[in-house]
């Protein structure tokens, strides 16, 4: 039995490499899009860098995933984040008051959940990798 359990533990980091793969060449692929994009309109606007930004937030938790074995939680929270900026930035016209609100309280909740987050580690470091 133990064997079966690690040959599926190295079918399973297998598939999650390659998940991480795809995952990494489809942001590649959609960075030259965007890129491409902002020469045929000959300008970049904020939501093309936000854009680009959060692709690049993508590939860097993706690279510290492949790294560590690991995904700090506040990567993606970060990503949320600029996410929210730029749904508000491009639909700024189309929002009513309420919505904005909304998405602001939502930004300001995800940034508490990242200053707790980062205060908990620095407070409280893991001593022992079996505690993650």
């Amino acid at each position: 039995m133990s064997k079966l359990k690690e040959s599926g533990a190295k079918a399973l980091v297998i598939v999650e490499d390659i998940g991480l793969l795809i995952i990494a060449i489809a942001t590649v692929i959609a960075i030259g899009f965007e890129v491409i994009q902002m020469f045929e309109a000959m300008k970049v606007t904020l939501a093309d860098l936000l854009l680009l930004f959060i692709y690049l937030e993508v590939l860097a938790m993706v690279g510290i995933y492949l790294k560590t074995g690991k995904l700090p939680v506040r990567v993606p929270l970060y990503i949320a984040v600029v996410a929210i900026a730029r749904y508000m930035i491009l639909d700024m016209k189309n929002l009513d008051t309420l919505r904005v609100l909304g998405l602001a309280a939502a930004i300001l909740i995800l940034v508490l959940s990242i200053l707790v987050i980062r205060y908990g580690h620095t407070k409280f470091p893991y001593n022992n990798t079996k505690d993650r």
